[in-house]
């Protein structure tokens, strides 16, 4: 073949080759990832929680428990140094059968928010759980009480044996606006471990939790003391519920001056504190003195199912008063049902009828049904109150409250059921679902306006799917 063909044939292939060279060099640049641009390592979901899965010790760094797990409560857990414990939606703590429970001591939080399909519940590790089996929470703050600790005016030491050599069972300071974290859509079962006489821990204790913590869906069910108890402070609550609790539903005490709205509080015929129980005990303080800031809660649309559905049914003896109202309080409820209890209303003390008269206390709006004595005094004169019945309906008609006979004469879709079948709505021709009062000093302007007495209008759902009854 000649030179010059060969040539040719050589000059072509080189083109060839070089051609595939430059297309192989553009695919590679072309994938070739960006140095500035690496592609972001995704954070892997913690399967394990690094302390285990149980409260043990005190807790003096932030420490968030995992999504969904079932911790154990092994100890009386003291929240400190400024920590936070945060509980995600869907975590279940079991307390050991004793004196544990969870303390957040001042200037610590607890953040503590379930859904309504996911609760957060804290309850007993018995196979039989019973009233009592552990200590429940405690959260304590630093807004302002009329409390008094070692000659020190304005701090309590909490109730039922949890304070210590470092002061972490303490409350109260002054700031009124303090924040202790938050509870939402939150079970609290078999609590209240009764570590001292008359001293018990409750369900949910609260000693001087300011007002800017969140407190909402929450319900205490079958506790040894009482339900939920405000030792002072500001703390506003709503969607409360007091399940079949031992001794008394709402207590407020020792300068609490909140704001509570909707709740419901169900009793246990058979099951009563010797102390009497009661659905509301409200006090200044222990006894009955001028120490301020004076207990002034606010409670509007609460509804409290006696025990006594009928004439006939057979109650513990220790039931006592749907409202026990003394000890120089200023309790205002409004446009609320109190059934089932042998009485309706106590005034105790002419102080506490003072202040009824003179309207730093209000009670307007309240229906009270099937009891023997709907409105009551005692340790009162008749130059302050004298019968409280006249006073509180005929003599004020405007303030709108309602003696009724019988419990069914409310007309709540099925107050004494259990289970699923437990609805405490009022039907559409219950004297609950209108004809609401309204206060002539203005202590409902901050709370939700609603046409209803009682907890919940005609088609209520907030107290379903969350709870358990």
């Amino acid at each position: 073949m000649p030179v010059r063909i060969l040539q040719q044939i050589f000059n072509n292939m080189k083109k060839i080759i070089l051609g595939i060279t430059a297309a192989a060099l553009v695919v590679s640049v072309s994938c070739k990832k960006k140095t500035d641009d690496p592609t972001p390592t995704p954070t892997p979901t913690p399967t394990e929680d690094s302390l285990g899965y149980k409260l043990s010790s005190d807790i003096t760094s932030n420490r968030t428990l995992l999504s969904g797990k079932t911790y154990t409560l092994e100890a009386m857990v003291y929240v400190k140094a400024g920590a936070t414990l945060t509980i995600p939606k869907g975590v279940t703590i079991k307390a050991l059968k004793g004196k544990n429970g969870i303390v957040i001591t001042r200037g610590s939080k607890i953040m503590a928010e379930g859904t309504v399909d996911s609760p957060i519940v804290f309850t007993s590790n018995e196979g039989a759980p019973t009233p009592g089996d552990w200590g429940g929470i405690v959260i304590l703050g630093k807004a302002t009480t009329n409390a008094s600790f070692s000659g020190q005016a304005g701090v309590g030491e909490i109730e039922g044996g949890v304070n210590n050599s470092s002061g972490d069972g303490l409350y109260g300071g002054n700031d009124d606006n303090d924040n202790s974290g938050k509870l939402k859509y939150v079970r609290i079962e078999y609590a209240g471990y009764p570590f001292l006489a008359d001293k018990e821990l409750n369900s949910l204790t609260m000693g001087a939790v300011g007002r800017g913590t969140e407190i909402d869906y929450v319900q205490c069910s079958y506790g040894y003391d009482d339900a939920f108890e405000w030792f002072g402070g500001t703390v506003n609550c709503k969607h409360l519920i007091a399940y079949k609790t031992h001794d008394d539903n709402f207590d407020a005490d020792f300068g609490y001056r909140g704001n509570v709205q909707f709740g419901i509080a169900i009793t246990n015929a058979n099951d009563a504190d010797v102390s009497g129980s009661n659905g509301f005990e409200i006090d200044n303080d222990a006894t009955g003195s001028e120490t301020s800031p004076f207990t002034a809660p606010v409670f509007a649309n609460i509804t409290i199912i006696g025990p006594k559905e009928t004439s006939a049914t057979t109650i513990n003896s220790n039931y006592k008063r749907a409202a026990h109202l003394r000890r120089n309080s200023r309790a205002n409820i409004f446009n609320s049902i109190l059934m089932g209890f042998p009485t309706g209303i106590l005034v105790d003390g002419s102080k506490s009828a003072t202040q009824l008269k003179s309207g730093t206390a209000e009670l307007r709006g309240i229906l009270v049904a099937g009891s023997t004595k709907s409105f009551d005094t005692v340790g009162t004169s008749s130059t302050t109150l004298g019968a409280l019945t006249p006073y509180l309906t005929t003599d004020n008609a405007s303030w709108n409250n309602v003696s009724l006979t019988n419990t069914s004469d409310v007309s709540l879709s099925a107050p004494y059921a259990t289970g699923a079948s437990f609805n405490p709505n009022p039907t559409a021709t219950s004297p609950a679902a209108s004809n609401a009062a309204t206060s002539s000093t203005g202590k409902l302007g901050s709370m939700t306006t609603v046409s209803y007495r009682g907890a919940c209008s005609t088609n209520d759902t907030w107290w379903k799917t969350w709870t358990k009854f």
